[in-house]
């Protein structure tokens, strides 16, 4: 693999994204055979374009830019809330659900608002992560299924977190300890597939 970079056995990716949440979550699910670059470690700084109406093909956009325009071997995430009694609201539009100024607040506020006296509460977080290695794609999904609280609660996490109690829980993803929530969550799920492919 020209462009998988294996130092003493250490395989080298870039994962498309400097959000340091995402990367802190993701390092703590794979093992210390793969290290990790962000966009800013090799010197990426363009706004990476999504537009993409499904979150597997925001992923995918993501993944491919940094595979065509760096050449380094690379995975790319994109999230999406989706809300049962919304018609599946959010989606692709999560992060700037309240306007492109992307603020996790003022997006959830806006959930809030809109669920005000609805009954039906059931939503998902669904993540697919793109896989580009010597310019083969491969995409892989994890879904938590739960809804949607009545008001925020926790500390912990980022995004919608503080909304979102999973299915089989009393307390919400920003209620847990990230080692917790790694176990449950629609991005830990994905994960573990990526490290299940990647070593095969």
């Amino acid at each position: 693999m020209k462009n998988l970079i294996i130092i003493s056995n250490i395989m080298k990716l870039v994962f498309a994204t400097n959000n340091k949440n995402k990367i802190k979550e993701i390092k703590a699910l794979l093992p210390d055979s793969l290290n990790i670059l962000s966009l800013d470690d090799i010197k990426c700084n363009e706004d990476i374009p999504e537009t993409s109406n499904t979150i597997a093909g925001n992923a995918l956009q993501k993944a491919k830019y940094v595979f065509d325009n760096f050449g380094h071997n690379c995975f790319a995430d994109d999230t999406g809330l989706e809300i049962e009694s919304l018609n599946g609201e959010p989606g692709i539009y999560s992060a700037r659900y309240a306007g492109e100024h992307k603020s996790a607040e003022a997006n959830m506020e806006k959930v809030l608002d809109k669920l005000e006296n609805i009954e039906n509460r059931n939503a998902q977080f669904k993540t697919v992560i793109a896989l580009i290695i010597d310019g083969k794609e491969t995409l892989l999904e994890g879904v938590a299924k739960g809804e949607i609280t009545t008001k925020k609660s926790g500390l912990e996490g980022f995004g919608y977190d503080p909304i979102f109690k999973p299915e089989g829980y009393n307390i919400t993803f920003s209620e847990m300890s990230m080692e917790e929530k790694n176990k449950i969550s629609h991005r830990g799920k994905a994960v573990k597939k990526l490290v299940t492919f990647l070593s095969q």
